[in-house]
């Protein structure tokens, strides 16, 4: 039985690529912090306390706070996670409204069910032809607002890079007298760099509590984030105490540590780092146009230019099929696969070596696609084919969410039995089910099971996407028999 230090130190020693976060990408050249077992302490005279800063890690978080203009910053051992279940648990209570996107992390849902908040969901929109969430605009969230909401909370990036109107959807929120919460831990990058290219972060955008993990896209260590906060709209105290409740009573200084020096650095070389960024996605953009088949969403697109979305439009191939080709045949490690994308994270420490070998795969790949379909000619030639090719960007639809009979915490509470899938229709789900990565439900505790979301997990598994929440119940050698956890019925 393999180790967790033999495992990685064969991956560390090996020819696996990594396309994925954190955002060092192995390369230890990323940061200046290589002895980190030297520097592994707990709370000691001198050192400061995470849960009642008032000395050396103060200052650190204050050289944070400067960095990105806001009035205060708090460091997180615990990932962005904690930061969400803090924000979140600070902003609404028991019975009290949140109104939220539904792609919202699944710490955000943990938050409501701790706190046993009700969720009330922002309209669910995906771009059709790549089935990935739209962004909102400040139109549809004051549409949404009621005097029952206490808080707004958003995504943005999100997890493939679509960008909301954060400056105007605050405005909405403050106008209503109620906190803005941008889940941005796939931004900690923005603001940094060519203001034409990178986008602006949510926090010179007036949100009021913004979450960025600085292990995703920056040179931290995993696990590493910040919690930034401003405005009157927030209650400092309460959302303290929840930090100090969701965060490790014995913080890593290894990880805090993790966390100022990626601040020194993006300080002194962040515009550097992010014009390597730029240079490497700018290559990609012109190699990816060559091919006929293969594409990648245009960083107009995406808004971060760090997530590169490939796909076939030729529709030959599934994200999936993508996903495991660059893994298993080019030693490439992606983020994710999805049904139609598989995505790609470059960052300002990635490699030029491995931005060519990403280069040089997809146009393998996108040559493989037109020897096997030589009568398609190509996407450039199916744009007028039948059926058409794929195209992102032309349609937007409005997923209709599954009716919610009880609320998060009473299903998740409740008494609770496994029924086939084929036999759940009706059913009142006992859990999350959801693809992962991102991690987006498609059913949430308390709400009732549709014929379509059974024939949406049917599809995911037959293409052999990651789903999360699904059972396998077969025995005697059956193997493909699946079931859902649903709340018993009485």
């Amino acid at each position: 039985m393999p180790d967790m230090y033999s495992e990685l130190s064969k991956l560390a020693e090996g020819d696996v690529y990594p396309f994925h976060m954190p955002g060092h990408k192995r390369n230890l050249e990323s940061t200046p912090f290589k002895g980190a077992f030297r520097c592994d302490i707990t709370e000691i005279d001198d050192f400061d306390n995470l849960h009642d800063a008032s000395g050396l890690i103060k200052d650190c978080q204050d050289s944070a706070n400067r960095l990105y203009g806001t009035e205060e910053t708090f460091f997180l051992v615990n990932g962005s996670t904690c930061g969400v279940l803090a924000a979140v648990s600070c902003a609404a209570g028991e019975d009290e409204q949140i109104l939220a996107a539904r792609g919202s992390h699944k710490a955000f849902y943990h938050a409501a069910y701790l706190r046993k908040a009700r969720v009330i969901y922002l309209p669910y929109k995906l771009d059709k032809a790549l089935k990935i969430p739209e962004p909102y605009t400040a139109a549809e969230i004051e549409a949404a607002i009621t005097e029952d909401t206490k808080a707004v909370f958003i995504t943005s990036p999100t997890y493939e890079g679509r960008c909301s109107d954060v400056r105007t959807i605050a405005k909405v929120c403050h106008k209503a007298g109620i906190p803005l919460i941008v889940d941005a831990a796939h931004g900690a990058h923005f603001g940094f760099g060519d203001s034409r290219r990178i986008p602006e972060s949510a926090v010179s955008q007036g949100a009021d509590i913004v979450i960025h993990s600085v292990h995703k896209t920056l040179g931290s260590m995993t696990q590493t984030a910040l919690l930034h906060v401003q405005g009157d709209l927030v209650d400092r105290d309460r959302l303290r105490r929840f930090l100090r409740i969701y965060q490790s009573s014995s913080p890593s200084y290894v990880l805090m540590t993790s966390i100022d020096l990626c601040m020194k650095e993006m300080k002194e070389r962040g515009a550097q780092i992010m014009d390597r960024l730029l240079k490497y996605r700018d290559e990609l953009d012109r190699e990816i146009a060559d091919c006929r088949n293969i594409r990648i969403l245009a960083a107009s697109k995406y808004c971060d230019p760090g997530k590169v979305l490939i796909y076939d439009a030729s529709g030959t191939m599934t994200g999936q099929q993508i996903y495991d080709i660059l893994r298993e045949e080019f030693m490439l490690q992606l983020e994710m696969a999805g049904e139609i994308g598989a995505l790609a994270i470059i960052t300002g420490w990635d490699t030029q070596e491995g931005i060519d070998r990403l280069k040089e795969a997809i146009a393998r790949i996108d040559e493989r696609i037109s020897d096997k379909n030589p009568e398609r000619g190509g996407a450039k030639e199916a744009l007028n084919a039948e059926p058409p090719a794929l195209f992102p960007g032309k349609d937007v639809e409005r997923v209709e969410l599954p009716e919610a009979k009880m609320m998060i915490y009473e299903a998740w509470e409740a008494d609770t039995e496994v029924v086939p899938l084929d036999k759940a229709k009706g059913r009142i789900s006992a859990d999350f089910v959801n693809l992962y990565p991102p991690g987006i439900p498609m059913v949430v505790p308390g709400e009732e099971i549709s014929s379509s979301f059974i024939e949406d997990i049917e599809r995911y598994l037959a293409i052999k996407l990651n789903v999360q929440g699904i059972l396998d119940i077969g025995n005697k050698g059956i193997i493909d028999k699946r079931g859902i956890l649903c709340v018993k019925q009485k």
